[in-house]
């Protein structure tokens, strides 16, 4: 009747017999402490545990009552219960006890129920003595699965639910690798890839593929497409590849113009990555060797349809060998790679890291932030920009340590991730002009002005005359802080940034082509309107690096300049000389329309807004951190101002800051509030000597009717 559950020990094999009753674990309390081991899940049960299953686990509840032999009219005791617990009882009583007890709370897996158990299978804490040891007997769920023993309903349903996410849907507790039958195919930009079916919970899975994360790898794509369009051919990797879809991405659209490295800590994934490439027909390469180094991989035309997968640290492999495009997606924060990162990374090759903690980035947990990018943040209108900066400043010291500066390539922050895009400058001298840009913040907590530190190591009397506000002055108590340090310089390269966008035009990225048209914009402070897709006339005076620079009259693919000692420091000459000319870059931060909104007013539209500013003499242009979001060199005081003075009341009467608008001062195009038109009909019913204002409220109210008139 009682279950045999094989123990393996190191040298011996034991057979322990689980009693039924208690009766029986009282007799035999000098095996109390073996059935304790199976809380540590080192206990085994044979493959086919249909036959050898615990008496908890049925498949109906009628398959339960046989083993209470409910036929006969006498007295029976319920099969999972200690006669303490539940005393013997007649058939009908014993029928509402299994059904109510025990079957309608158990947990459901492949046509089994694992039932309540309430036997001296689980051992109680020995601090419980008396009565206390009767109520907490034992309640508690045996895992089909493995050994182990659970209390709780929903721990047990997680429970369950890991093993399958595992692939570990045999019944012994071994790590299985799932069947073919179980995989699922996805496709993404004509690129096949096997996952499992929890591919999206990262904690539970080897195999994580997010299809959120689209965007991100479509970004990182066209930036890799760009520099492949520098030199050929590049080396590039994947640190932490999962299911290899972004490296395959990589091999199967630039074909011989990149190396591609996919490496992954995992055997498991590992194993995936492999065969994802034979469903993708590319040749895989294994085992990096120390002596290898950059001769690992042959001719491009030799290994145009080749990846090479290493299963190692991230660390490790960066520390061997030497790149020309890294990308680094770990689970978490990317701190702790940039160092081996920046180690062997080659002059001019790039760097892109996704950042996918965002609790801390977010400023959602500050102490977080604090303890793994030495950041200081609170949060802010602008917190995602904020993010984006602190993890650039993070880059820039890793980068300083190792003598190589950086130039900011993209750095964007959505929902999910903060995706962050450098170039490498190798020297002591960019690297010092790269630290010299990290600084701090002085953010007022009541308007939400904010301005960078100065730069300098004398220290200032009043820090606060720094801010362009007076809440200082009028307002009671400390009213800013000092964030950071910080990030300080620019968070974008259009000419980059156009040039990722003729890729994503090239290869059909429609996602990337939305957000790149607005990041352009962005880094040029402009409106949405005025954006083309062809270089402008002064596009000479871009520079990117100090390297690259464009003339008028050369295409994408002609002004490129690979590389080498002498023609950089030429190109950078001449770079220098063109500096005076070229227009300042992007004004940091931004102002959300909604968080600076006048109290009983109507705001502008947004896009009228930022004509309004523009119309003021300011830059102005949208952000792709905030919808409602404004960057603008205009001071909090003069954005405040313009969007006071084209705002409309919500009702008249009304007690509001600002002037109010007359329907006669409201100019076309504008939205009229529907009160407002109410009143100056009831005003031209009782004074007919004013019909010119009620007419022009009626034409801008009703513009269809009116449009004869």
């Amino acid at each position: 009747d009682g279950l045999v559950v094989s123990e393996k020990g190191k040298s011996n094999n034991i057979d322990v017999k689980i009693p039924e009753s208690e009766l029986e674990a009282e007799e035999k309390g000098a095996e109390e402490e073996r059935p304790r081991e199976s809380d540590s899940n080192i206990l085994d049960v044979s493959s086919d545990y249909p036959r050898d299953k615990h008496i908890s686990i049925q498949r109906h509840l009628a398959d339960l009552e046989k083993l209470a032999d409910l036929s006969e009219d006498e007295r029976k005791p319920c099969p999972l219960c200690p006669e303490e617990k539940f005393k013997a009882c007649y058939s009908h009583k014993l029928h509402r006890h299994l059904q109510n007890l025990h079957w309608k709370v158990s947990v459901e897996f492949e046509g089994y129920r694992m039932c309540i158990c309430h036997l001296s299978c689980r051992p109680v804490k020995p601090n419980l003595v008396g009565d206390q040891t009767l109520s907490k007997m034992g309640a508690h769920y045996h895992c089909i699965i493995c050994s182990a023993t659970i209390v709780r309903r929903t721990d047990m349903i997680g429970h369950i639910n890991r093993h399958v996410n595992k692939g570990e849907t045999e019944s012994r507790f071994i790590t299985v690798r799932a069947p073919k039958s179980s995989y699922k195919v996805v496709e993404e930009s004509a690129t096949d890839v096997q996952v499992l079916p929890n591919h999206s919970t990262p904690q539970k899975t080897d195999s994580y593929f997010n299809p959120k994360m689209k965007l991100n790898r479509q970004l990182i794509f066209c930036a890799l497409a760009v520099l492949a369009g520098e030199r050929k051919p590049i080396e590039c990797l994947d640190a932490f590849g999962a299911t290899g879809i972004m490296g395959l991405q990589w091999a199967k659209h630039l074909r011989s113009s990149v190396k591609v490295t996919i490496n992954d800590c995992n055997e498991n994934s590992v194993t995936m990555i492999k065969e994802n490439c034979h469903l993708n027909k590319m040749k895989v390469k294994l085992n990096i060797r120390e002596e290898d180094n950059d001769e690992t991989v042959g001719n491009g035309e030799e290994n145009s349809d080749t990846i090479e997968v290493t299963k190692m640290d991230a660390n490790v492999v960066m520390h061997l060998r030497s790149f020309d495009f890294i990308h680094l997606d770990p689970f978490g924060s990317s701190v702790n790679y940039l160092d081996s990162a920046f180690r062997n990374v080659r002059n001019l090759g790039i760097v892109s890291l996704t950042s996918t903690d965002i609790s801390s980035l977010y400023a959602k947990a500050q102490h977080v932030a604090l303890r793994h990018y030495g950041c200081n943040i609170v949060r802010t209108e602008y917190y995602k920009e904020l993010a984006a900066r602190t993890v650039i400043a993070a880059v820039t010291r890793a980068a300083a340590r190792c003598n190589k500066g950086i130039e900011v390539l993209l750095a964007v922050a959505l929902e999910h991730f903060v995706l962050v895009v450098v170039r490498v400058l190798r020297g002591p001298t960019p690297a010092d002009d790269s630290a010299k840009k990290v600084r701090y913040l002085i953010h007022c907590q009541w308007c939400e002005e904010r301005v960078f530190q100065k730069e300098g190591n004398m220290v200032e009397e009043n820090p606060y005359q720094q801010l362009p506000c007076d809440c200082y002055g009028s307002m009671p108590g400390k009213t800013a802080v000092l964030l950071g340090p910080l990030w300080s310089g620019a968070l974008f390269n259009t000419g980059f940034l156009r040039r990722m966008l003729m890729e994503a035009v090239q290869y059909g990225l429609d996602e990337a082509q939305s957000l790149l048209k607005t990041l352009v914009c962005e880094a040029e402070c402009t409106t949405l309107k005025h954006f083309s897709t062809h270089s402008p006339a002064d596009e000479n005076k871009q520079e990117e690096c100090g390297v690259y620079i464009r003339t008028p009259n050369t295409s994408a693919e002609s002004y490129l300049v690979h590389g080498k000692r002498k023609s950089e420091e030429v190109l950078r000459s001449t770079a220098k000389r063109q500096r005076p000319e070229h227009n300042a870059e992007h004004p940091p931060f931004y102002y959300n329309i909604h968080r600076h909104s006048i109290k009983g007013m109507n705001m502008p539209k947004l896009n009228k807004f930022l004509n309004y500013l523009s119309e003021a003499g300011y830059r102005v242009s949208r952000t792709h951190f905030d919808p409602m979001g404004v960057r603008t060199n205009a001071p909090l005081a003069q954005f405040k101002t313009v969007l006071k003075k084209y705002s409309t009341p919500t009702y008249v009467g009304a007690q509001v800051e600002g002037p109010v608008h007359l329907p006669g001062e409201i100019h076309v195009g504008e939205e009229v509030p529907a009160a407002i038109a109410i009143k100056v009909e009831e005003a031209e019913l009782v004074e007919d000597d004013k019909p010119g204002v009620a007419t022009a409220v009626f034409t801008q109210s009703y513009p269809t009717h009116c449009a004869a008139d």
